[in-house]
């Protein structure tokens, strides 16, 4: 998959890169977006895929319709574009390895020291989606991310099964002991949506959602 089969997000990201240089010089944008459409469309890949990159970029457009309280929103969707941009779900230091290809592809870029790091502190922020309060780029980032545990329940399982499929090398048992830490882990979180937003809309619908997931991993049938 090539991003000429994505014009519109190829323009999105061109559009966001020349906005957040806000009128200085730098090199054409569209090769870095190639290479991150590229990134986002790797084999590997079932649910951390180009279409969860539109999905997050949209919950950033509708969190920031719904009385968004304003933030650095163009490192937040450049943060969006790179947060997954190294996957492999083998690997425990996707995050880290994205900031840094964040890091060096944001200087090259164009962007400032300051934007480059804030993009890069965002990108491993969603290693624990907690930002620290009153962190609005980071709420609003985060929030976009986990917006599809909010989702109506088929779409949910869609999202789950697509989870399953990206860790097909992990046994079952194994898989469900993992992903309910990771479940009870997000539930213990006083709440899942930091902005006002996603607090009001999403929050009772993702809970009800992992509350049924969970109940459905701890009492399936453990392999012989």
């Amino acid at each position: 998959m090539t991003a000429e089969e994505h014009p519109e997000l190829l323009q999105r990201w061109n559009s966001t890169l020349h906005a957040a240089r806000a009128g200085r010089e730098g090199p054409d944008p569209a090769p870095y977006g190639r290479n991150l459409l590229a990134r986002w469309a790797e084999p590997q890949r079932r649910y951390h895929t180009v279409d969860h990159l539109r999905a997050v970029l949209t919950r950033i457009d509708e969190l920031t319709d719904q009385g968004g309280e304003g933030g650095e929103l163009e490192l937040v969707r450049l943060a969006a574009w790179f947060h997954d941009a190294v996957y492999r779900p083998d690997r425990s230091e996707n995050e880290e390895r994205s900031a840094t290809l964040a890091e060096k592809a944001l200087t090259e870029a164009g962007l400032t020291p300051h934007e480059v790091a804030e993009v890069a502190r965002l990108v491993r922020l969603t290693v624990t989606h907690d930002p620290t309060p009153g962190d609005v780029n980071g709420e609003t980032l985060c929030d976009a991310d986990l917006a599809i545990l909010a989702t109506e329940p088929h779409t949910y399982g869609g999202y789950t099964a697509a989870v399953r499929e990206e860790y097909g090398f992990v046994p079952d048992d194994a898989f469900r002991t993992g992903r309910a830490a990771v479940l009870r882990h997000l539930l213990g979180l006083p709440r899942l949506f930091r902005t006002p937003y996603g607090a009001a809309v999403w929050e009772e619908r993702a809970r009800e959602n992992m509350e049924r997931e969970l109940a459905e991993l701890t009492s399936a049938p453990k392999a012989d």
